[in-house]
């Protein structure tokens, strides 16, 4: 069980403020009057006392207060372009941010949980004892904002008033943290007292890039103290280190969500949107992939995009299934973004009147930008990612450089995309879930749609899940196992993880029409492990709305599934009407192919996810019955009709 408030809090222990009247006191001296008016409105002591504290550790020359008026907004983005944080470009709203090259991905090797004696965190994680991140706050965060201005914004990670909506303190020394800041959640500043009374507490997240040069990368720290909900950052820029309410607060809301609304509620790294059925009705999916791995793209096939990154999912008094995002932006990657796959999103980027934050992408001498895979001609010279750049240039190692880094993003509003369902995004009611789906990045084994046979094997399908290492993590490489997509964001044992999935999944204050069917998604098998030579893929982007087509049909129950050894696969005449929706013909042999079983590819991979979770402590024993089941099923195909299994095969077995 995680124990809040055990230890010492160490913004409190470096800061020294324990009592409202000396964090006023230095507030009151520090804060110029306009700042210090904006600052009165808030009343909660403790925010006040970590405000202060956070003052006296990092020494700012200035304290700006983001009340989220109109005035402040824009004053935090001319401060970013001032300190040359940020460049405008061509386009009315659009600005470029680099990061240093040494930092522009996930500082993995570079971000601990600070834990105390006997503290377990995740296998997957590091951890850092308290008295030694103590020790590094004192040498490298007390003063590092002198010279600078310190911005701190109060924000709601959700709607305001919603069941799992968190609020949280954003402090920072960057303006282009406190810019993507303001357009990727809400501010809630009128509104933080009276969230935090609802919520109960609130997470505090301090930052500051420090003088910005390489020589400090090394010495870059992202801290996460899972028992004071306080996340800290040095010496770095690249927002998914910085903009600590993003991962970092993710974290601390999957703790909570594990260890005390066990069974109640899920934090999840998942995508929300929404599909239009027959009649015009509704079907909210919220659905898991690795970064990297198609979930943008996936959430913007719906007719009623929601959110493309994080969703806070609980059972509501109906007996549904109800998410909120926790997010009111787009932090996304741009590499292959096109015309041809993601129309929406390429008319906010290429077209008028959208709000951009640019990083790491290639920008010509128009002030234009251009990134990999948007199917435009490009320049043959420019600034990119790493400085100058031609067509041509060389890296140390003799690779050609690419135009944009492939961990480039974009920052904008949902808002901003048309099919935005902006009333829902703000429901505090949240979206009723009616289907989960977990993918990855799998080119050999699983077909494009598995619909799970219980809770319990929707629950393995997620466990299950698998990718290659993606460019926005650094010091990662190869094939990955990524459990819910959610594994490097769980502070705990993935065992308490693991076994609130099965009790949330399987709670009895779920009603018959709320429980959501649970489905394995899979957009990346090739021709080459298919028995062809290409290394191209079976499908394509445009492909993806017939999935959740299918889906849509099925968990309505307008549609009946083949029903196999380890779940539900659809029909193919089922799947040509819909590949017809999309102008498309899709041909019987394609669908055999997708949709065979190799069955020695399967029995591998479970083989390879049975022995990892055996080497876990206390796992529930259900994933284990679930992949024995599906082991056994999987083995008696393979007597019966031999290791390559086709579509009318699995029909005849079934029955």
């Amino acid at each position: 069980m995680l124990e809040l408030r055990k230890g010492f809090d160490i913004l409190a222990e470096v800061g020294d403020l324990k009592t409202i009247d000396a964090a006023m006191t230095l507030i009151k001296k520090t804060l110029n009057d306009e700042n210090y008016k904006k600052l009165a409105l808030i009343k909660n002591e403790e925010a006040l006392i970590k405000i202060a504290n956070a003052i006296m550790m990092c020494e700012p020359d200035n304290v700006f207060i983001d009340s989220g008026s109109t005035d402040d907004v824009q004053w935090i983005r001319d401060y970013s372009i001032k300190k040359g944080e940020e460049k405008k470009l061509a386009k009315e709203g659009h600005t470029i941010h680099y990061d240093l090259p040494q930092d522009q991905a996930r500082l993995v090797r570079q971000t601990y949980y600070i834990v105390n004696e006997d503290e377990k965190v995740s296998a997957l994680a590091k951890s850092i004892p308290r008295q030694e991140a103590l020790e590094y706050m004192q040498k490298y965060m007390r003063g590092i904002m002198n010279g600078m201005t310190m911005i701190v914004g109060f924000f709601g990670r959700g709607p305001t008033g919603a069941v799992a909506t968190i609020p949280a303190i954003e402090i920072s020394s960057s303006g282009y943290v406190l810019h993507s800041a303001e357009l990727l959640y809400r501010n809630i500043y009128t509104k933080f007292d009276q969230e935090v009374v609802r919520k109960g507490f609130f997470f505090t997240n301090v930052h500051s890039e420090g003088p910005n040069t390489p020589e400090d990368v090394p010495n870059a720290r992202i801290f996460m103290d899972r028992c004071w909900q306080t996340t800290f950052s040095t010496f770095c820029t690249y927002a998914g280190n910085t903009l600590l309410m993003k991962k970092g607060n993710h974290r601390f809301a999957v703790d909570y969500a594990t260890y005390y609304e066990r069974g109640k509620e899920l934090s999840e790294h998942m995508f929300i949107t929404g599909m239009t059925g027959p009649d015009g009705r509704k079907t909210y999916f919220a659905g898991a992939a690795p970064s990297g791995c198609g979930k943008t793209t996936t959430a913007m096939v719906g007719t009623d995009f929601i959110g493309d990154d994080l969703a806070q999912i609980w059972i509501a008094e109906d007996g549904t299934v109800r998410a909120v995002n926790p997010e009111q932006g787009i932090f996304g990657i741009v590499a292959d973004v096109n015309r041809a796959g993601d129309p929406l999103l390429m008319k906010c980027l290429r077209g008028a009147g959208t709000e951009v934050i640019w990083s790491n992408v290639l920008i010509d001498d128009q002030l234009v930008p251009h990134w990999e895979g948007n199917g435009e001609q490009h320049p043959d010279k420019g600034i990119n990612f790493q400085g100058s750049w031609f067509k041509g240039k060389q890296d140390t190692n003799g690779q050609d450089i690419p135009i944009s880094h492939k961990n480039a993003r974009c920052t904008l509003l949902c808002a901003a995309i048309d099919n935005h369902n902006a009333e829902a995004n703000a429901d505090p009611a949240g979206v009723p879930i009616k289907v989960i789906t977990y993918s990855g990045r799998d080119a050999d084994t699983m077909p494009p749609i598995l619909v799970a046979k219980s809770a319990d094997a929707g629950v393995a399908i997620g466990a299950s899940i698998v990718s290659q290492a993606t460019a926005m993590e650094v010091g990662t490489t190869g094939v990955q196992r990524q459990p819910w997509a959610n594994a490097p964001f769980i502070p705990g044992a993935l065992s308490d993880y693991m076994d609130a999935q099965f009790k949330f999944f399987n709670s009895d204050k779920l009603s018959k029409v709320g429980r959501p069917i649970m489905a394995g998604l899979n957009y990346f098998l090739t021709h080459q492990n298919r028995g062809g030579d290409s290394r191209d893929l079976l499908g394509e982007k445009r492909d993806v709305k017939v999935w959740l087509g299918w889906l849509e049909l099925f968990a309505q129950g307008d549609l009946e599934a083949i029903e196999t050894a380890i779940g539900y696969i659809p029909k193919y005449e089922d799947l040509k009407k819909l590949f017809t929706g999309i102008d498309k013909e899709y041909p019987k042999s394609l669908y055999d192919k997708q949709f065979a079983f190799y069955i020695d590819k399967i029995i591998n991979r479970i083989d390879l996810q049975t022995n990892a979770y055996s080497k876990e402590d206390n796992l529930p024993p259900q994933l284990f019955k679930v992949y024995k089941e599906w082991k056994t099923a999987l083995q008696a195909l393979k007597e019966e009709y031999g290791s390559i299994v086709g579509p009318e095969q699995l029909i005849e077995a079934a029955g």
